[in-house]
């Protein structure tokens, strides 16, 4: 096989995604170009790490996939250090459970470290709608809001501020010049719907690197399952005041400047052309268009609510976080087989 070898992180924290755990699994072992590793991190589950661990037991020697427990704090952050811990391929590549990648993910991934410079290659990430089709009412420019590509990233392949976390992968160089994911940023859970903990590692890595590439190739697909809950606007108003307060925590660590570097331009370009798009589809008498206006708005409104309530909690010290450290070692093996 030419070019680097890439193990693949998979985080997982609940039982009730077992088919979608499996099923994202399953994904990476049909790649046309074969991972080296995949790594099953579980977040704080002696049940699921147990279940997990006599399903795939018979793959434990070969390391064809390995479960492991995560050796930090509960969170996605210190999962996935974890895995990057215990991983031995020159890429690492991360996977959301509910998710399953395309036939050729690292193909693409792998083909985009041709250049040295590059640290990190982005993928596309598609929903798929527990209803079976999109809201009419919910706007193409906050399919973030449930882990998915948003109408204004670029096309084909582009450089980036930043990677998506949930379909990104990265050299073993960024984590060594970087350090891991910050913990007290991103998801805990389904406790609080917080992101940004790619972001700031990204800001990270090219203050360290300033030669570093990040790249989005939107080859490299993985298809997203988006359940029932989080098609109602309640979650999407709170993913969007989560956002802003994650974005507070990402400005604090690495100034506003880089931190809203992207953001700027997508809230002054990219959403105003959404409202207008919504706002003509009304007047046309399509459906949902006046919805997705008022989506738009009403997102923005939320995500910078909680950027200035943590904004202030950051200055008074109420929440903080640190650098993630990458663990000694690998990550607990899981129960017995």
């Amino acid at each position: 096989m030419n070019g680097p070898a890439v193990s693949v992180v998979i985080c997982a924290y609940t039982e009730d995604r077992w088919e979608d755990i499996l099923a994202a699994v399953a994904s990476v072992r049909a790649q046309s170009r074969p991972a080296l590793e995949t790594l099953l991190v579980v977040d704080h589950n002696q049940a699921l790490l147990e279940r997990l661990t006599s399903e795939y037991k018979e793959h434990r020697e070969s390391g064809e996939v390995r479960v492991l427990a995560n050796a930090g704090p509960r969170g996605l952050s210190a999962g996935r250090n974890t895995g990057i811990a215990a991983s031995s391929g020159e890429i690492i590549a991360f996977l959301d459970d509910d998710a399953v990648a395309e036939r050729d993910w690292l193909r693409w991934f792998a083909e985009g470290y041709a250049d040295p410079r590059v640290m990190a290659v982005g993928g596309r990430t598609v929903p798929v709608w527990a209803s079976g089709r999109r809201p009419a009412w919910f706007p193409e420019e906050f399919d973030w809001v449930v882990g998915c590509a948003y109408k204004g990233l670029p096309d084909g392949v582009a450089r980036v501020r930043n990677v998506l976390g949930g379909n990104a992968s990265f050299r073993r160089a960024a984590f060594d010049a970087a350090g891991g994911f910050a913990t007290g940023i991103g998801r805990d859970g389904d406790k609080h719907p917080l992101g940004c903990e790619e972001t700031e590692l990204c800001i990270r890595l090219t203050r360290a690197r300033p030669d570093a590439i990040l790249l989005l190739d939107d080859r490299a697909v993985i298809h997203h399952r988006v359940p029932g809950a989080r098609e109602r606007f309640g979650y999407f108003r709170a993913r969007t005041y989560a956002e802003g307060l994650s974005k507070a925590l990402v400005a604090r660590s690495v100034g506003a400047g880089k931190g809203l570097e992207s953001e700027r331009r997508y809230t002054t370009r990219v959403l105003p052309a959404g409202v207008a798009r919504g706002l003509r589809d009304a007047l046309l008498r399509r459906r949902g268009g006046a919805g997705r206006a008022g989506a738009i708005v009403a997102g923005v409104t939320a995500a910078a609510g909680g950027y200035v309530v943590g904004s202030v909690r950051a200055r008074r010290g109420d929440v903080t976080f640190s650098v993630g450290g990458i663990p000694t070692g690998e990550g607990g093996e899981g129960g017995s087989s």
